[in-house]
């Protein structure tokens, strides 16, 4: 394990996002650079920072252009209340080959809250789910008694009208 400087290091870590297809997860880049991986969540900050289009997620970091299809997106409200609810509406989503971009409140002080999802798959669903029940963190949601905004993309505008009707049928979209 080699310490690299730190601009050099940031150069580098920016030229492994782009190339990468897959997320990368944050202790190993750590382990690669030979840094903390606090040391990694500072760069990559730094890198957004100066512009780059770098997506943090519960999965690891992507470099944006690398998500790699042209999609469709929208907004949409939804209110659920329990475990079981969160997981059907994001299977929800995923099941009709959606992703879930992000989820988003709106906090009395601080105004927009977001954290980013990136859930595309049933895998992703299931990771996300154990992580929130291995961990004491609390959703977004319960911010809000349940009430939050996700950005969902599909491949097209039919899909995305498809995971709306079975969200709304299920009660968890909010009426428009």
């Amino acid at each position: 394990m080699i310490i690299i400087k730190t601009k050099v290091r940031r150069d580098k870590l920016l030229q492994r996002l782009k190339k990468s297809k897959e997320a990368l997860i944050g202790s190993q880049l750590a382990e690669e650079f030979g840094v903390s991986r606090q040391v990694i969540v500072q760069d990559v900050a730094l890198l957004r920072a100066e512009g780059e289009k770098i997506v943090a997620t519960s999965q690891g970091y992507f470099y944006e252009e690398n998500l790699g299809m042209t999609t469709v997106k929208t907004s949409i409200a939804c209110s659920h209340g329990d475990q079981e609810e969160l997981k059907d509406e994001l299977l929800t989503v995923v099941n009709y080959g959606g992703r879930v971009i992000d989820v988003k409140v709106e906090h009395p002080i601080y105004g927009d809250l977001s954290g980013n999802l990136m859930i595309s798959n049933i895998e992703e669903v299931d990771n996300f789910i154990k992580n929130y029940q291995n961990n004491e963190a609390q959703l977004l949601s319960k911010l809000t008694e349940g009430v939050h905004l996700h950005t969902i993309e599909a491949v097209n505008m039919q899909v995305l009208k498809k995971i709306k009707e079975e969200l709304k049928e299920k009660g968890y979209l909010m009426e428009e």
